[in-house]
């Protein structure tokens, strides 16, 4: 297992190909630059955490396949107490980052395609499964960072890949020989795509046979030949260009790092090719990735949201005002939702059940259910933050207004506090709260892992209506065939 230190030197060795702002960024500079290291420092917890005894029991594992000691983020779920674990280990790193720390999503993409490969195997007699696991073993030797990448473009939403004017705004397959495929298109919001090593592609939709070329899933590098990845902006970020103070959390930013990644006719061998045309299992392996994902929202953001929480009380310690009544009623608020947040991942996780493969599946109804929760809740507990903490989060001069050896002393003197608490550590928490309920957190509480309306389908298929209307029907005395 790479340390902390080693995962960011393995980064530097990379060709990878980065543009941020119109101008690329040199390969060995890139995990120093400031709009990216801080998701590189998040990501480098999850390597260290796994050298740690104290986190020992959340943060590794046994591989089924090796008997090797690996860490928890290269694992394939075999029982429950591993998805009880997953969870009680995203709301510890996020409980030390205070943001997302990106392995997440290769993480559930690995496990969905592990499911999904032996169940094509078994219908088409396919060697795709074999092939997955020799690809994973690969990434548990080598403690490999993956990216997954679902998400395509998307183009025209009411028309099929195949019916798109343009093909490429779907990843597709535009040729095929003896060595393996050639794939077009792009992948958008790839969280820690920049600073992952590998990138596992999957379908984004469920497929019909006439979209066969766009059925495909597979493993890259991310700096192989033909790919290029242009990073996306968030909200504040030109202030990782000046001082610490107004980032609000300048040592491991806000989010993930999130880029669209374009695949220029990239060519992938076909012991990376894990899904090539079988259209009848897109849908498969998206609800799957989708339920895994979904799975994590409750254990990340109430880990998040336990730093919100806290900063927010603090603040109110800092104004003198946290011992009303109403004060103290909002934060068990903030408390009763962050808590509900996470109940639903524990009970999605409590209630998984072995798949075909062997591994370990979430219950999906329970696992959304979580993560629509997230897509309200979240947006409750910030409210309340930004009301407790009051305007000034919003109004406060800038980092260099406070060190100016004319105008600081003006800033310190006007925003103190109650007496004995300095003016710049009630400044650095009035930030920490306006980074983390500010634009780009939120969005991502809301499309993260999918917008609430792919939710609400999975709820019309897995809620079982009708078999509740029956149950009602019984009990109100009316006759059920």
């Amino acid at each position: 297992m790479m340390t902390g230190q080693e995962y960011i030197e393995s980064l530097r060795k990379r060709k990878i190909k980065v543009y941020l702002k119109g101008k690329q960024i040199p390969a060995q500079e890139l995990v120093d630059h400031p709009f990216i290291r801080g998701h590189v420092a998040s990501a480098a917890l999850t390597y260290d955490l796994a050298h740690d005894p104290v986190y020992e029991n959340l943060m590794t594992t046994t591989s089924h396949l090796t008997g090797k000691k690996i860490n928890r983020f290269t694992h394939i779920h075999q029982n429950v107490d591993d998805l009880l674990k997953k969870v009680k280990m995203l709301r510890m790193i996020s409980q030390k980052t205070g943001t997302c720390y990106q392995r997440c999503v290769g993480f559930d993409a690995m496990n969905a395609t592990y499911a999904t490969t032996y169940e094509i195997d078994q219908k088409h007699g396919t060697q795709y499964h074999d092939r997955f696991k020799k690809f994973l073993e690969y990434i548990q030797k080598t403690d490999f960072m993956v990216s997954g990448a679902m998400t395509d473009p998307k183009g025209d939403r009411s028309l099929r890949p195949s019916q798109q004017a343009d093909p490429d705004l779907f990843v597709h397959v535009v040729k095929k020989t003896d060595e393996g495929i050639v794939i077009r298109g792009a992948k958008a919001h790839a969280t820690g795509m920049v600073n992952s090593h590998e990138m596992l592609i999957m379908p984004t939709i469920s497929m019909k046979p006439e979209d066969a070329e766009y059925a495909v899933c597979c493993a890259l590098p991310t700096d192989a030949p033909g790919v290029l990845h242009i990073f996306g902006r968030q909200t504040n970020d030109d202030r990782k260009m000046e001082g610490e103070i107004d980032q609000g959390n300048a040592k491991y930013g806000i989010v993930g790092g999130e880029c669209l990644t374009v695949l220029n006719d990239v060519f992938v061998p076909w012991e990376r090719v894990f899904m090539c045309g079988e259209t009848e299992f897109a849908g498969m392996l998206v609800n799957r990735f989708a339920s895994y994902h979904r799975q994590n929202y409750g254990g990340c953001k109430s880990g998040v949201s336990d730093i919100v929480i806290g900063a927010t009380a603090a603040i109110a310690d800092m104004g003198g005002y946290s011992k009303a009544s109403h004060v103290k009623s909002k934060l068990n608020e903030m408390i009763h939702l962050t808590e509900t947040l996470y109940a639903c991942s524990i009970a999605c996780s409590a209630e998984g059940y072995q798949l075909p493969c062997g591994s370990c599946f979430v219950n999906p109804l329970l696992a959304n259910v979580g993560k629509h929760n997230v897509t309200r809740y979240i947006y409750e507990i910030d409210r309340i933050a930004q009301d407790l903490a009051g305007g000034f989060i919003a109004t406060l001069p800038s980092e260099s207004d406070l060190r100016d050896p004319e105008i600081g002393q003006y800033v310190t003197k006007y925003f103190q506090g109650v007496k004995g608490v300095a003016t710049e550590d009630r400044l650095r928490v009035a930030r920490l709260i306006e980074n983390m309920t500010g634009g780009t957190a939120l969005v991502e509480s809301m499309h993260g892992a999918g917008s609430p309306q792919a939710q609400e389908v999975m709820y019309s298929k897995l809620a079982n209506l009708e078999n509740k209307k029956k149950m009602a029907l019984r009990i109100a005395g009316v006759k059920v065939d």
